[in-house]
């Protein structure tokens, strides 16, 4: 609140200033008790007056300064990860939570055993204001020393703000200007609240790294989403082989593929695991829970529904032509779910189909695995837990792990097996099962003409076929 000037009473004894004894004014007019409330006014006045003018400058979370605005030294960063300067921490990217008084959510990667305070400095126009930061890291770590956390930035018309940085300590004062040379800022997204999306399913793919280069098992991956109605994949890239990268290239240049740069491994030592008493590293496997926290957020209002697999897995509808179709139907039984549990079988790439239908020869110079070929099903294990992946509505969920979110606003719905689960052709888990044990399970088969033509024509783009 800004003061317009003193009370009235303050305002008379102003007045009067050298003439109350001679003129007889209101002072002499007063009795002991009234005196004794206008000094207190006149007091309560003052310190309002010295609050206004010197608190921004000492009261941390109230400051309001103008913008010093240096181009070179002061524009967002557009890199995936940037520092938090004088910590161990990192901030990856900042998006406005219209779900939670608009605030500012940081997702960042925090050292869980040097935790210190932060702050948070946005910007509106040419102003910017610090606040104190709200640091959450989520439950899912898995023993590692940094892990998944949200930093929320709370105040004033934090809905307009561009830009955000997260700092150690206060941005030091230069006069009446904010020095922020040695700040790193990042933009702003999600500022518009939207209830239309570009997209209907968007795929999140987290932390390709190493010298993967499956390519024939990726481009028949994404072929047969295509088919199922997905418009967008997002894939999380540290490092792949070099074939795949071509690939990968090709489907980016086409639109359909965005591929986020990845080099978390240029900050830290990431696991190639998930569990820190087993692997060894600082980040569970290369960040999978901060990029897929990321994705959510950054496709909330881009993306009806958001799909959490991995590069080898399938979401696939087994009563329902396509994943559109799938959803229609699951949301008409309930449309207080958000989030869609889906059973994630394991279909081991050591046992192949006898017909050999599917082994094509323009196939057999393209590295990687031939999911056509591999049609058999390793069966439930009772007692056994068996991981899930998610189809999930974003603007109804808060917080995710890999295989359950951590924090929801809406129901959770297991899918039942019958209706929809995972393709997963993969390493097996239960080898010593024989060929005759594993359930045969050929739904791939089923879009075989159109996937084959599919596959033959991206192949013959990035040219792998002639």
């Amino acid at each position: 609140m800004t003061l317009q000037g003193p009370p009235l009473l303050l305002r008379t004894l102003l007045q009067t200033n050298g003439r109350v004894r001679s003129q007889g004014g209101p002072w002499l007019k007063m009795n002991r008790k009234q005196k004794r409330i206008a000094l207190i006014l006149l007091l309560v006045a003052f310190i309002i007056l010295w609050i206004q003018k010197y608190g921004p400058n000492i009261f941390r979370g109230v400051q309001i300064v103008p913008y010093t605005g240096f181009k070179n030294d002061n524009e967002p960063s557009q890199n995936s990860i940037t520092p938090i300067k004088h910590t161990e921490h990192l901030m990856v990217s900042a998006f406005i939570d219209h779900r939670f008084s608009k605030a500012i959510r940081v997702i960042s990667i925090i050292r869980r055993d040097k935790l210190q305070d932060l702050y948070c400095s946005y910007c509106v126009e040419s102003f910017c204001r610090t606040v104190d930061a709200e640091v959450i890291i989520h439950s899912d770590h898995f023993g590692f020393s940094f892990g998944a956390t949200d930093v929320l930035c709370q105040g004033p018309n934090t809905e307009a703000a561009t830009k955000v940085a997260l700092t150690a300590t206060v941005p030091n004062l230069s006069g009446e200007l904010y020095q922020f040379q040695d700040v790193n800022f990042l933009p702003i997204r999600n500022t518009v609240e939207k209830n239309t999306f570009k997209y209907k399913f968007t795929v999140c793919i987290s932390s390709l790294f190493g010298a993967y280069n499956n390519v024939l098992q990726f481009v028949q991956t994404l072929e047969m989403y295509k088919l199922l109605g997905v418009e967008h994949v997002v894939i999380y890239n540290t490092s792949c082989g070099p074939d795949l990268k071509k690939l990968l290239q090709k489907y980016q240049e086409e639109g359909f593929l965005e591929i986020v740069p990845w080099p978390i491994d240029q900050f830290l030592t990431p696991s190639p695991g998930w569990n820190a008493r087993e692997f060894s590293g600082e980040l569970h496997y290369y960040g999978q829970l901060v990029t897929l926290n990321e994705c959510i957020y950054r496709h909330m209002y881009q993306s009806r529904y958001v799909l959490l697999n991995d590069i080898d897995e399938i979401i696939m509808p087994y009563q329902h032509r396509n994943l559109p179709s799938l959803m229609q139907s699951l949301q008409l039984m309930d449309d207080s779910v958000g989030v869609f549990l889906i059973q994630n079988p394991i279909f081991p790439y050591t046992q192949f189909e006898d017909t050999g239908t599917f082994k094509r020869p323009q196939w057999e110079d393209i590295p990687g695995v031939n999911i056509m070929e591999h049609i058999y099903r390793e069966p439930d294990r009772m007692f056994v837990f068996n991981p899930r992946k998610m189809i999930i509505n974003p603007r109804k969920v808060v917080q995710t792990s890999v295989h359950y979110t951590l924090i929801n606003l809406a129901n959770v719905y297991k899918v039942p097996f019958e209706l929809c689960h995972i393709v997963h052709v993969r390493v097996p888990l239960q080898g010593s099962l024989s060929k005759q044990q594993l359930i045969v399970d050929n739904r791939v088969w089923d879009f075989n003409q159109t996937l084959v033509q599919n596959v033959d024509r991206a192949l013959r783009r990035s040219g792998f076929l002639k």
